[in-house]
């Protein structure tokens, strides 16, 4: 079968989306499939990669917002397609995408979205947008043949419509490349003196993410005797705010932008105490599950899908001083390491894959039962 994945907002420094469509497609390849990958870039390529074929075609940056691009010429797009002949299309964008549903319904072609963003969720922090987010949301599920969310929590914006067609499938985690033996005393030296609770947040620093929240953790702790040092290893348009927020709160971060040797990504995640996941509108984190595989626990927002995805390896929180007697709460468990490891190890790739992939077969059997 050759699947045919479309995705926005991907570049050489995005963090999970760029890690699940690889996971995927990589699944996908090894289960005797054909994916094809199609995203923005500057210009035109075709590269056969892992994956699959990535194909990018250009497509205008997004400003403000770090170099993400869109896929905007949809003749382009839609003659790409046709050369293609996709026996499945798998969409990743909800908004400039839509009509891609609507093509693949008029070609018989099967087609799922996957919901990796919460769209209520993001509305809602520019305001009282709610009723525009169920309009958009009911559109978005008309088009495509099946939803494919990854937590109950993703799902509950689209269920709550009445929206039958919602398949729940969980990402994964690589659990050979994180590991609780990645744990490196050097890299720890490096980055906190001995008796110092060494915090990660590992994310892109923009405002649906709330990095801020991290730097509250940090300076409640602090301020509670508690002598914990942050690590922030992510990019984005504010991090030139959080590094003036923290020097004036004389707070010790250290921000290290966008990591990409994803070998030291798991060093780091090893060798911290607690990572934090402060984003209020994640539908699944990667980021998080990657630090429990690590047999790091995680603080998490708890009005998020984290809680769900954490689960006892973790704890949720709400602001900075919560999040704060959360990270004391854990470093006070004295199996947390042997726990976060084993809730990760319910989320491998391969199943992720399987789940993607019999939402699929449930999609072309309903495609063949309208026809």
């Amino acid at each position: 079968m050759r699947i045919v994945r479309l995705a926005n907002f991907v570049t050489e420094r995005s963090g999970g989306l760029r890690t699940a469509l690889r996971e995927l497609g990589t699944g996908y390849r090894l289960a005797g499939h054909d994916p094809v990958l199609i995203h923005p870039g500057v210009r035109y390529s075709s590269t056969e990669t892992e994956q699959g074929l990535v194909i990018t075609l250009p497509g205008p940056e997004v400003p403000g917002m770090g170099g993400y691009r869109v896929l905007l010429d949809r003749r382009r797009l839609a003659d790409t397609l046709r050369g293609l002949r996709p026996d499945h299309l798998e969409v990743s964008d909800r908004s400039t995408l839509r009509w891609v549903g609507r093509w693949a319904r008029r070609y018989g072609i099967p087609s799922t979205m996957v919901s990796h963003e919460s769209l209520d969720g993001l509305l809602r922090l520019l305001g009282p947008f709610g009723r525009f987010a169920d309009r958009l949301n009911a559109r978005t599920a008309a088009e495509f043949d099946r939803v494919v969310a990854t937590t109950s929590w993703a799902a509950a914006e689209f269920e709550r419509l009445g929206v039958r067609d919602v398949v729940r499938v969980p990402l994964g985690v690589d659990l050979d490349r994180f590991g609780p033996g990645l744990h490196d005393p050097r890299l720890r030296r490096h980055w906190a003196a001995p008796g110092d609770v060494l915090l990660v947040h590992c994310g892109r620093l923009s405002a649906e993410k709330k990095p801020g929240l991290s730097l509250d953790t940090l300076a409640a702790l602090r301020a509670n005797g508690v002598p914990a040092v942050l690590v922030m290893a992510g990019g984005g348009p504010l991090r030139p705010r959080l590094q003036a927020d923290a020097a004036a709160r004389g707070l010790p971060v250290r921000f290290i932008g966008h990591v990409s040797d994803r070998s030291f990504v798991a060093a780091l995640l090893a060798t911290a105490d607690i990572a934090l996941a402060p984003g209020p509108v994640e539908t699944f984190g990667l980021s998080a599950l990657e630090a429990l595989a690590s047999g790091t626990p995680a603080v998490v927002h708890a009005r998020s899908a984290l809680p769900e995805v954490v689960g006892d390896a973790g704890l949720g929180a709400v602001d900075g001083a919560s999040s704060a007697r959360a990270v004391v709460e854990l470093l006070g468990r004295a199996d947390r390491r042997v726990v976060a490891r084993a809730r990760a190890e319910m989320f491998p790739w391969s199943a992720a894959v399987d789940g993607f992939l019999a939402g699929m077969e449930g999609a072309r059997t309903g495609v063949s039962r309208r026809s």
